[in-house]
């Protein structure tokens, strides 16, 4: 038997999928995260579904690595390198306040402080024409300060190298003459090869900033894994919802920052494509954080540009939002109101009913206190929770507040969920886009435990629950793509377009993207190609992406007036506006070359054979009151299946919540189908 195996490791339990190539079925299993040692969760999760490391076939993981260093503020200590006169671009960054209202705004802390930013002479103009030669004695000295005061990563950051990078690839050159492999280097322009001096120069920060983690990490698991048996390459998921080999995900760090919530993304495309829905709210909630994206006309809503923790970076990533809103997220007393996280109790100590010294109550505690878990068979048997310590824990919250705890537990869960909601409206309302137009699909460990509350809140009808829920941000990694993108800078205004020297231009980016998909050693039966340009009105500065139908589509008659079409259509779309008159500039051209995996031939849906056991009826509060409430195994639900609510449902990753106002059918695909009732 070979084996199809995707991981994601969270901050509170590690979840592994596996695809049987021979039998076309699937198995998952979820484990706590162990944080002293990541692999050991990994090896202890994957053995629950695979006997031997030699029979995996494909393996690809997603981490949080660089994402939690920079989080926590637990990078490298970076030296920035910037060209003569422009020490202060990173410090100064930009001028705008993106929250407008709020009084206590203050723009985050760089990463490289100014006593750790130097300069070297040499520059060249806006068309890549040198004026002055790098200064290499001033390189030099920024190595020796690297060396002597044990920096461990060195970022190049130089004035218009994205148009002609010979400086910055010189400036490498010599830092890696002077300081070996002890010492990480990052050249902007392999990061970010895009104009905006500051944007370029956050991406190569940030890189720098988490690479040596990231670098550290990827080695470590490689390493255990050949150890383990494991012949195959590791395979990492990236930002843009794509794969790379982890030897390229090592040269280039920063495109794994997201590389565990964007499982989830591409998961839910695949979900909207087997339900027929094209528009999808992703929900994740785990037990640490609550991650939202979005499926818009059946693919992911990825973005060339975007923000990790306020710093901005320039390179294709799927659109996310997240919050400190997970399971194990704290309530606490403050100035006499109740409050939920962003503070979680993480996998070690964890939530108090876990049973490892945790005393502070958590969601998952007031969850167990509603009786909305089954402390006997949670994580599908593997864990038995402490329900007297979880009352305990809420009693004492409760007590602070003069409540008591059965309604504390649910205004615990009420005050989650209301911030989940606003978390969705911020990529949803805040962006001209209805909640109620989409299907909630809820996954994560705790995802399905709320979905219904967060729906009813934003007026959604309809909720979905898909196979793994608990593991789906690893199903979704199975399906996904080896992707490489690639950009190179095109300005010019529309009135003097060469098209065949954009055809060109795309026709070499073309090449380079065929070549990079070889180099991960997806055959050429399997590439595939998407071109766009980043296209303006004259006068404007922030773009829209244009879709191409292929590099050779500039060259052909008509062009500029379907192109600026196009644009305009989107802009109307985007804005509520466009001038279909006014003329247009070009800025940017991108490629992205994709290579398909195998599709996994999975084996129709169907419950588990024997007799399914007998649902045990418990209470379970919804809105004050006790509900008697059967609770029913998952995989002995067979398609058709239609279950009236209250209802709990358990099932090896999760636990599905439905209210007494609600129904839930089980789907051809075993999807959990909820339609909510009392929706305005």
């Amino acid at each position: 038997m070979t084996y199809r195996v995707a991981m994601d490791i969270g901050g509170t339990f590690t979840d592994v999928v596996a695809y049987d190539e021979t039998r076309g079925t699937f198995d998952a299993a979820k484990t706590p995260t162990t944080p002293g040692d990541l692999a050991e969760g990994v090896f202890s999760s994957l053995g629950r579904a695979v006997d031997d490391p030699a029979d995996i076939s494909f393996f690809v993981h997603g981490t949080t690595q660089g994402l939690n260093a920079l989080l926590e503020r637990k990078g490298a200590r970076v030296l920035l390198l910037a060209s003569a006169g422009l020490r202060d671009v990173y410090q100064v960054a930009r001028g705008n306040r993106d929250r407008m209202f709020d009084l206590h705004y203050r723009k985050p802390v760089p990463l490289v402080d100014r006593y750790a930013t130097v300069e070297a002479g040499g520059r060249f103009d806006s068309r890549g024409t040198e004026l002055v030669p790098l200064d290499e004695d001033a390189v030099r000295a920024a190595a020796r300060r690297a060396r002597d005061e044990s920096f461990d990563a060195v970022a190049v950051a130089l004035l218009f190298s994205y148009v002609n990078p010979a400086h910055e690839v010189r400036a490498g050159e010599i830092l890696a003459e002077e300081l070996g492999d002890d010492v990480m280097i990052v050249l902007s322009h392999r990061v970010a090869r895009e104009w905006r001096e500051y944007e370029r120069t956050s991406s190569a920060v940030l890189e720098a900033y988490t690479g040596p983690v990231v670098r550290r990490y990827l080695g470590r698991i490689e390493d255990r894994f050949a150890a383990h048996g494991l012949t195959v390459p590791v395979q990492v998921m990236q930002s843009s919802g794509g794969v790379v080999n982890a030897s390229f995900a090592r040269r280039h760090p920063l495109q794994t920052l997201l590389s565990g919530p964007v499982g989830g993304t591409m998961g839910g495309v695949a979900a909207s494509a087997l339900l027929g829905r094209p528009n999808a709210i992703c929900v994740d909630m785990g037990g640490t954080s609550f991650d939202v994206s979005l499926v818009l006309g059946g693919r992911p809503n990825v973005s060339n540009e975007g923000a990790a923790d306020g710093f901005p970076v320039l390179m294709p990533l799927v659109d996310l939002h997240t919050i400190g809103a997970g399971g194990g997220s704290l309530a606490y007393a403050e100035a006499g109101g109740l409050r939920v996280g962003p503070e979680s109790a993480g996998a070690v100590p964890g939530p108090a009913c876990y049973g490892r010294g945790g005393t502070q109550a958590t969601v998952t505690d007031a969850n167990a206190v509603l009786g909305r878990v089954d402390p006997d068979w949670f994580a599908g048997g593997h864990m038995t929770l402490d329900t007297g310590a979880a009352h305990r824990a809420v009693a004492e919250l409760a007590g602070t507040l003069g409540l008591d705890p059965i309604g504390l537990a649910g205004g615990i869960c009420d005050v989650a969920n209301a911030k989940m909601a606003q978390a969705i409206r911020t990529l949803t309302v805040e962006h001209g886009l209805e909640p109620r137009e989409f299907v909630l699909l809820a996954f994560g460990g705790a995802g399905p435990m709320h979905a219904v509350e967060i729906a009813r809140e934003l007026g959604i009808e309809e909720v979905v629950v898909p196979r793994f829920p608990g593991a789906f941000s690893a199903w979704g990694m199975l399906g996904t793509e080896v992707r490489r993108d690639l950009t190179l800078q095109f300005f010019t205004p529309g009135a003097d377009l060469d098209g065949a020297a954009m055809a060109d231009a795309l026709a070499g980016l073309q090449a380079e993207g065929f070549e990079a998909l070889a180099e991960q050693g997806v055959p050429a039966a399997r590439h595939r190609i998407e071109h766009a340009v980043d296209m303006r009105y004259e006068g404007q500065d922030y773009t829209l992406t244009v879709p191409l139908s292929g590099p050779a589509e500039p060259a052909a008659g008509g062009f500029l007036a379907s192109v600026a079409e196009r644009f305009a259509r989107l802009h109307e779309r985007r804005y509520g506006h466009a001038t279909p008159e006014a003329p247009v500039e070009f800025v940017t051209l991108r490629t992205t070359a994709l290579g398909g995996l195998p599709e996994l031939a999975a084996v129709p849906y169907a419950a588990a054979a024997g007799e399914a056991p007998e649902a045990p009826v418990k209470p379970v509060v919804f809105g004050g009151a006790a509900h008697d409430t059967p609770v029913l195994r998952r995989e002995h639900l067979a398609p058709g299946r239609h279950i009236p609510g209250p209802a709990v449902i358990v099932e090896a990753t999760s636990t599905t919540v439905v209210p007494p106002d609600a129904t839930v059918t089980v789907d051809d695909n075993g999807f959990l189908v909820i339609k909510l009732g009392g929706v305005a």
